[in-house]
C-alpha cells in the first residue's frame, strides 16, 4: 500500500535542515489551521504514521523531525531550546501562526512552552508530559537512550528496537513498523537508531507558567506511566485555565503505541469540539 504522506524539507534561520511528513486533509478543509505532531526524545515522525490518517480527517497534518532526530540534520553544536526554534521555524515555513499542537513527552514539553508564549495556538494535546515521575525512572530512560547501541546488520537493529521507557503493550507489527523507519546505517557500516544521544545531556528550559497556556488543552496520561504521576497530572490541569485530563488504561508512557485506538478516539472528541477556523 503506498504511503499517504508527502516527505518535505525546510531550513531554519540558523541553517539546520529539517524533515517533516505532510498528510493532506481528507475533509476538503485544506485551509484550516494545521495539526503539528511533535515526537518524544529519541523518536521520529514515523511514530505518528499509524494515527495521522485519522487526524487528517479534521485538517492538514504535519509531523516534524526535531534536529538530531529522524531524517533532519544532525548538527555538531547542541543548544538548549533548539527544538523550540525548530517548531517556530516550521510554523514560519507553513506561513500561519494558528496551529493545533500535539506532542508526546519531549514534544509535549516543546508544545507546552510554545503555547505559553504564542496566543495564536488554537489547541494543545500533551501526551504524557513528564511531571512527578517515579523516582529514577526519567534518569534511567535518559541513560538508556544515551547509550545508543549499534548492530552489525539492519535486521538485528530492527529486532533489538525497544521503546524507552519499556512499553509492554504495543503489537509486534507496530513495533516492527516503527523500528524499520528508525534505523540508519552509520559511517562505520554498522546500524543504529535515528537520533543523536548527545541531546540527552543538556539541561531543560525553565518550565512555563501553566496559567500562561490559555488555549483548549487536553492532557493525556497513560495509567501505567512512570514519567507522569497521577497527582502531578491533576495538579497541572488544575493550574491551567482551559484544560482537562484523560487517563488511558493499559498504557504506559508511550500511549500512542500502547493504545492507539483509544488515543485516536480522544483526538476525535477533542479536535471535533474545536471551533471552525
Amino acid at each position: 500500500m503506498p504511503p499517504t504522506y508527502e516527505s518535505q524539507r525546510f531550513t531554519t534561520s540558523d541553517g539546520i535542515g529539517l524533515h517533516c511528513l505532510h498528510w493532506d486533509t481528507k475533509a476538503g478543509a485544506s485551509q484550516r489551521a494545521p495539526i503539528i505532531l511533535l515526537h518524544g526524545g529519541g523518536a521520529n515522525v514515523f511514530w505518528w504514521e499509524h494515527l495521522a490518517d485519522a487526524l487528517a480527517r479534521h485538517r492538514p497534518v504535519y509531523a516534524l523531525d526535531f534536529r538530531g532526530h529522524g531524517d533532519s540534520d544532525f548538527p555538531e553544536e547542541r543548544e538548549v531550546g533548539a527544538f523550540n526554534v525548530d517548531l517556530e521555524a516550521m510554523i514560519d515555513w507553513l506561513g500561519r501562526e494558528d496551529v493545533h499542537l500535539i506532542g508526546h513527552s519531549l514534544g509535549a514539553a516543546v508544545a507546552f512552552d510554545h503555547a505559553s508564549r504564542f496566543e495564536r495556538t488554537r489547541s494543545l494535546v500533551l501526551i504524557d508530559l513528564a511531571r512527578g515521575s517515579t523516582k529514577g525512572s526519567g534518569r534511567r530512560a535518559r541513560l538508556a537512550l544515551a547509550l545508543r547501541r549499534t548492530y552489525p546488520t539492519r535486521e538485528e537493529a530492527i529486532a533489538r528496537f525497544r521503546f524507552l521507557p519499556e512499553s509492554s503493550h504495543p503489537t509486534e507489527s507496530l513495533r516492527t513498523r516503527i523500528a524499520a523507519q528508525s534505523v540508519r546505517e552509520e559511517p562505520d557500516g554498522r546500524f543504529g537508531y535515528k537520533f543523536d544521544p548527545g541531546w540527552f545531556g543538556l539541561p531543560s528550559r525553565p518550565r512555563p507558567d501553566p496559567a500562561d497556556v490559555t488555549c483548549p488543552t487536553l492532557l493525556v496520561r497513560g495509567k501505567e506511566s512512570q514519567l507522569l504521576g497521577a497527582d502531578a497530572a491533576r495538579e497541572l490541569v488544575a493550574a491551567m485555565p482551559n484544560a482537562r485530563l484523560v487517563e488511558v488504561a493499559n498504557a504506559g508512557h508511550h500511549v500512542m503505541v500502547d493504545r492507539p485506538e483509544a488515543l485516536a478516539a480522544h483526538f476525535d472528541e477533542f479536535l471535533g469540539a474545536q471551533p471552525e477556523d
